[in-house]
Formats: structure tokens, C-alpha cells, sequence
């Protein structure tokens, strides 16, 4: 399975856990990276991703999330088409990451695009024919979007 994180998932994993939702969404994407370690899953990340990285202002989550792009098995480079793209995605709703984001997920072929935004997840709802599927189960199975699947963690 090819999968894409969005930069929500892997600030995810350095959140405050206090609350039992982002402790389950921690868990699922540490759930994902294990998969990817194990080479049952492969992660396709992007040069978007580690831009949006690079703008977190705290360092030690930025270098904690930055670190995990060494997983990552393949980095998509959006070019002119991903840029059109995510133009078409921002007319939907879609902020200009999340549009670039799945603009790139769309060019690296997954099988799964993975967050934790609650934006992103309820434009996705709202314009199911845009992406690639309608709303279904998610990949973790406790919160959903679209058969894609776009998904939240």
C-alpha cells in the first residue's frame, strides 16, 4: 500500500496527548510509520511536506518531524500539472497546502492519503467526486473520508 502523511499526521505524534483523540491518531500514524519500516506500506512524501515542515517555529517539533522524512521511499516534486491541480482544489475549499499536498499524493499514485485535519477531512466530505472516491471508513477505521482514500489516522 502506498500511502501519504500530510504534515498534520506527523505533528501528531509530538502534540500534547493529553486528550484520548490525539493519543489514537498518535498511535495510528506511529501504526503507519512501523508499516513503512517493515516495508508493508510504502510512504510517498513530497517537497511540499518538507517545505510545510520547515515553517513549524519550534525547532525541536520541526526536527522531530523532519527526521521521520527519512523514511519516506519516494519525495514527489510538484511541477506545473500540481500546481493547476491545487489551484482546481483551492476553488473547492481546499488551503493551499492540503491542495498541493493532494495534488502531489495524486501525481506519487497512493493508495492512501492520510491526516488529521479536520479542514481538510470536511472539504473532502463535501466535495466526495473531486478526489477519488466518496466518503467510506477511514484507514485506522474510527474516522473517515473518501475511498481514495483520503483518510484521517
Amino acid at each position: 500500500m502506498r500511502v501519504y502523511l500530510d504534515a498534520c499526521c506527523l505533528s501528531r505524534l509530538t502534540d500534547d496527548q493529553s486528550q484520548e483523540r490525539v493519543r489514537a491518531e498518535a498511535e495510528a500514524v506511529e501504526n503507519v510509520l512501523r508499516m513503512v519500516r517493515q516495508r508493508a506500506s510504502t510512504w510517498v512524501s513530497s517537497t511540499v511536506l518538507e517545505i510545510e515542515l520547515s515553517r513549524n517555529p519550534d525547532l525541536e517539533r520541526r526536527r522531530d518531524a523532519e527526521v521521520l522524512l527519512l523514511f519516506a521511499e519516494e519525495v514527489v516534486v510538484p511541477g506545473s500539472a500540481e500546481a493547476d491541480r491545487a489551484r482546481q482544489l483551492e476553488e473547492h475549499g481546499f488551503g493551499p497546502f492540503d491542495a498541493l499536498h493532494l495534488a502531489s499524493a495524486e501525481k506519487g499514485c497512493v493508495d492512501a492519503f492520510l491526516t488529521t485535519d479536520d479542514d481538510l477531512l470536511r472539504c473532502a466530505r463535501r466535495n466526495p467526486g473531486l478526489l477519488h472516491g466518496t466518503p467510506s471508513p477511514s484507514f485506522s477505521g474510527n474516522w473517515g473520508v473518501t475511498d481514495w482514500p483520503v483518510s484521517s489516522v
